[in-house]
């Protein structure tokens, strides 16, 4: 299994920047694909960003597209997520996690997320 790990999360005003890191350790990890979801006290899970294995493939949705930006570097084994122009509704704890099937339509199904790392924007 591909073991993920969050970081880079942390309390900014809104309009600031954050860029999480999903740092992977494991087997063959420039294979998978990988997504960012959130899922913040009492809401359902959100993925709010994805790529392919080789980067050739993104995702957004509609709530950050023009503000975030996904990328990976695999010989790093490391995907990133910037976060520019934050707002309120951001706030969120932000995982990581392997993809099992890619969505036109931003329905993944993804396994093997983290703990999560926290990110809060205040006003």
């Amino acid at each position: 299994q591909v073991q993920l790990v969050e970081s880079g999360g942390g309390l900014v005003p809104a309009g600031d920047s954050l860029r999480l890191s999903c740092a992977a350790s494991g087997r063959a990890f420039s294979a998978y694909g990988i997504c960012w979801f959130r899922q913040a006290p009492g809401k359902e899970r959100d993925v709010v960003s994805a790529i392919n294995w080789n980067g050739g493939r993104l995702y957004y949705a509609d709530s950050v597209k023009g503000r975030f930006s996904i990328s990976r570097d695999n010989a790093k084994k490391t995907v990133y997520l910037q976060m520019d122009s934050l707002k309120p509704e951001d706030t969120s704890i932000y995982y990581c996690a392997v993809l099992s099937t890619w969505s036109d339509v931003g329905l993944f199904e993804y396994q093997n997320w983290g703990q999560g790392t926290q990110v809060t924007v205040s006003s």
